[in-house]
Parts: C-alpha cells; sequence; structure tokens
C-alpha cells in the first residue's frame, strides 16, 4: 500500500525531530534524490511505487552520481546538498528519510534494495543486517 504525503511527511518530520515539515521536506528530497542516484532498476521502480507521487518523482529523477557511494560517502554528500548541515546532522537526516523509506517497503524489496548498495547502507535505513 502506497503511503500518503502527509504521513510519510509527518513520520520523517517525527523521527527527523524537525521543528516544521518545511524542514522535514528539505531532508527528504536531497535524501531520495541520492538515494535514486545508487537504486537502479526494478528495485527503484518498485521502491518508488510504495512511496507518496512526490517522492517516487524525486526517486526516479535522481541527482546525478559519478561513482557509487559508500555509506559515509553517502551521508557526506547529503551534508554538502542541505544548506548548513554538518555530517553529524546529515547522518540524522539520512536515518529520518531512509527509516521511513524502509517502512513503507517490504522486506524482500528492502533485501534487494541493500544488495545494491555498498556495505554499511543497512545502518542507513535502520535495519541491520546479520554479518
Amino acid at each position: 500500500m502506497v503511503m500518503r504525503w502527509d504521513a510519510f511527511l509527518s513520520a520523517v518530520q517525527e523521527r527527523g525531530e524537525y521543528s516544521s515539515p518545511k524542514e522535514a521536506e528539505r531532508a527528504l528530497r536531497v535524501v531520495l534524490a541520492l538515494l535514486g542516484a545508487h537504486v537502479v532498476g526494478s528495485e527503484r521502480a518498485e521502491l518508488a511505487a510504495r512511496l507518496p507521487e512526490t517522492c517516487a518523482l524525486v526517486l526516479l529523477n535522481p541527482l546525478p552520481a559519478a561513482e557509487p557511494l559508500t555509506a559515509e560517502r553517502f551521508v557526506q554528500a547529503a551534508a554538502a546538498w542541505i544548506q548548513g548541515a554538518t555530517d553529524e546532522t546529515a547522518q540524522w537526516d539520512v536515518g529520518a528519510v531512509l527509516s521511513v523509506v524502509a517502512d513503507a517497503a517490504d522486506e524482500d524489496l528492502m533485501r534487494r534494495v541493500l544488495l545494491q548498495l555498498p556495505p554499511g547502507y543497512d545502518l542507513l535505513f535502520g535495519r541491520p543486517q546479520p554479518v
């Protein structure tokens, strides 16, 4: 089932402890655009289909990526795109957004998404994988 925009944004705002929906949306758009550049094929399309239309459009029209990013570099890239962010605050932003994305996906889809990404992304999604 597709999450509604207001529910998705509210969940991100709550997890990120943002003071306003605008602040949550700013993080959401950056993180989804970065994620869209690193998840490809049917997994990206399936993930987009589970998100509100606004989120799906951001995910399907990603920021350009020259190379795959490690989880640490993903956070650093988010920090570079979010005005006033540091690596520490971007870690929080990424976790808030990706944990809500993971809630919208089922376990099988998350497993396939994580297989496309370098090690460490499981923690960003709030879904630690056994070693």
